[in-house]
């Protein structure tokens, strides 16, 4: 039963932390419209290969990671200009006209699974959405974190990201199909007007945290 419930509990957080839009599901969207579902599956897999590591290794330092404030605060701070890079990229792929090419027509002959381990690593919100979670989890015997059962909620975590990411994407595909315009206008304003929110939305909690306490 221990089991079962780690896992169930570990694919629902997974789940439905990915969903929310974020840079990987909007590359694995930029992949799938360009590509095929096998090119986008390799991509997922390159995702979950590192995934699994941080939650791994946030389960078991979880507690002594978020005590580590300078780490923290670091990592915050790279995840406010990571926001705004990626609002800049957007805007200028959108706007770049290169022959008619495709924005990913220069990443084909990389490997997607590659694409995805790298661009995970550079993934680093979810060190402290995964703290946050497995501290959560842990203290309110949510899930079992010892012995081997801690691999079951592992698993159960790598699946809820891979299902989650894959139908959010499915879905986005399915509604800008639907509508040409739609897509172009999501790529071009859309996106890099969530990215720039997420900066800014990063950067008061930011200053919240560190800053307005203080006064």
């Amino acid at each position: 039963m221990k089991a079962l419930k780690n896992i169930l509990v570990g694919f629902a957080v997974s789940f439905l932390g990915s969903i929310p839009l974020g840079f990987l599901n909007i590359i694995g969207f930029e992949i799938y419209s360009k590509t095929e579902i096998s090119i986008l599956i390799f991509y997922l897999l390159g995702v979950i290969s590192i995934e699994v590591f941080v939650i791994y290794f946030t389960l078991i330092f979880a507690s002594k990671l978020l005590e580590n404030k300078k780490l923290m605060k670091y990592i915050e701070i790279f995840s406010v200009f990571f926001m705004f890079l990626l609002a800049y990229v957007f805007y200028s792929q959108s706007e770049a006209k290169v022959e008619n090419q495709d924005v990913l027509e220069k990443y084909k002959d990389y490997s997607p699974y590659i694409i995805g381990v790298i661009l995970s690593c550079l993934n680093f919100v979810q060190i402290p959405f995964w703290c946050g979670w497995n501290l959560y989890l842990v203290n309110g015997n949510y899930i079992v974190s010892k012995s081997n059962l801690k691999f079951l909620y592992v698993f159960g975590t790598t699946l809820g990201t891979f299902f989650g990411m894959l139908c959010f994407i499915l879905f986005l595909n399915l509604v800008t199909k639907s509508s040409t315009g739609l897509s172009t206008y999501l790529m071009s304003h859309i996106i890099p007007l969530f990215f720039i929110g997420m900066g800014l939305y990063q950067a008061y909690k930011f200053y919240k945290k560190y800053f307005k306490t203080k006064k």
